[in-house]
């Protein structure tokens, strides 16, 4: 069951039972047992004593109540809790768990940034019916900010296009992917980031899925299309390499949690089952 959200609870709430999603700069705090981590309850940070600032409602979660918690940059995980990735979260809750995580993460970062009007400098406070932050002095209002931005799967036939970026660590290869710019259409942003990222031009763009991506706060909307014309040629600033891929060659690709490995997924499963038609 995915969060129920809202800015304030509709009815008294048992803050004990309550699911605790606490961040220190981009780690969440979660309870070990036996290797395994789990969200903690706020009786559990209780009983180690743990401060909770800033501590803001998300909504409920399968009957049981949430709320974001933005811990001091100097705490350490107590006995039996560790600090961990949001993503390597994903490896031991459901997707629905992890779903709120990353919407309670997006939520301290707004809180963090917007503790004072940009306008004017006065001290912000939060608004009582949204979630939003308003300037008591100049009634400027600031709600969490989305970031749009399109990914896309483009094949080729039987080939996928997958790029390598620079500046990833990891070294797998994805499907492209940008953020849109100011008066740009999500389609129109899908033919610029693919014709600046690789320098062919592509047709046929449909839609294809969404993903919230708290890190920190875009919105993946995703695509497919074919190739039209070009040759790759990588611009060297984000890309490092690219090329197409057919299903028994692929490189390292990104892991299941995000939407670009739904797109690659995707594009296999079609191939697998032309390949059976074919036979």
């Amino acid at each position: 069951m995915k969060l129920n959200m809202s800015v304030k609870p509709d009815r008294e709430i048992n803050d004990k039972d309550a699911l605790i999603f606490a961040f220190n700069e981009q780690l969440i705090l979660v309870r070990e047992d036996n290797n395994d981590y789990f969200v903690p309850k706020d009786s559990e940070f209780v009983s180690v004593g743990l401060t909770l600032t800033r501590k803001l409602y998300l909504g409920v979660l399968d009957k049981t109540p949430c709320y974001s918690v933005d811990l001091d940059p100097d705490t350490e995980a107590p006995d039996g809790f560790s600090l961990i990735g949001l993503r390597d979260l994903f490896d031991y809750v459901d997707l629905d768990l992890f779903t709120a995580a990353g919407h309670a993460f997006q939520i301290v970062h707004w809180d963090k940034m917007h503790q004072f009007c940009g306008k004017c400098g006065a001290p912000a406070e939060y608004a009582s019916s949204e979630r939003a932050k308003k300037c008591p002095d100049c009634e400027a209002v600031y709600y969490p900010k989305i970031s749009p931005a399109v990914i896309v799967a483009i094949r080729k036939g039987n080939k996928l296009l997958l790029a390598r970026n620079k500046k990833r660590k990891l070294g797998f290869f994805s499907v492209l992917a940008g953020f849109v710019e100011p008066g740009e259409t999500l389609e129109e942003c899908v033919a610029r980031e693919v014709r600046e990222e690789t320098g062919i031009e592509i047709k046929n763009i449909n839609y294809f899925a969404s993903q919230p991506w708290p890190f920190p706060n875009a919105l993946m909307v995703g695509f497919t299309a074919d190739y039209a014309s070009g040759e790759i040629k990588v611009d060297n600033h984000e890309i490092a390499e690219a090329a197409w891929f057919t299903p028994d060659n692929l490189p390292p690709i990104p892991g299941r949690v995000s939407i670009a490995r739904k797109l690659i997924d995707s594009f296999l499963d079609e191939q697998k089952s032309s390949n059976k038609f074919q036979e």
